[in-house]
């Protein structure tokens, strides 16, 4: 059986204002597409890569909150890419912090719509 998460949706207000939020934190492009009449933008996918990918969407069934499921992206350099969520008004929830067991770092912020979103930096 393969992983039980393949794909996911983040919840926006301003399709636009989350667009560039996202390639200024993380530096994604994105491909817009109308689907079920809700305006979406799809984080970059490569089927031969690990891991899922996922849509911003903007709609009436899609609110933004910060209390519910969490996405956590991976990074490379978690404390660059804080800064770069600072950088764009974001706010930090949760702290980098150091995971002993796993070898990781962690943190969380909230994106410009609202989202609680979690970051994790992998370590040799």
């Amino acid at each position: 059986m393969s992983n039980p998460v393949i794909y996911f949706e983040i919840s926006v207000v301003d399709l636009e204002r989350a667009r560039k939020f996202y390639k200024k934190v993380f530096n994604f492009s994105f491909e817009n597409e109308i689907i079920d009449g809700y305006n979406m933008m799809f984080f970059p996918f490569n089927e031969s890569d690990k891991g899922i990918s996922g849509a911003l969407v903007k709609g009436d069934v899609y609110k933004p909150t910060i209390n519910g499921v969490i996405l956590y992206f991976n990074t490379d350099d978690i404390d660059d890419t804080l800064k770069n969520v600072e950088e764009q008004n974001g706010v930090i929830m949760y702290s980098k912090t150091y995971n002993a067991k796993y070898n990781f770092y962690v943190a969380e912020f909230q994106d410009s719509e609202g989202n609680r979103i979690a970051l994790q930096q992998f370590l040799d």
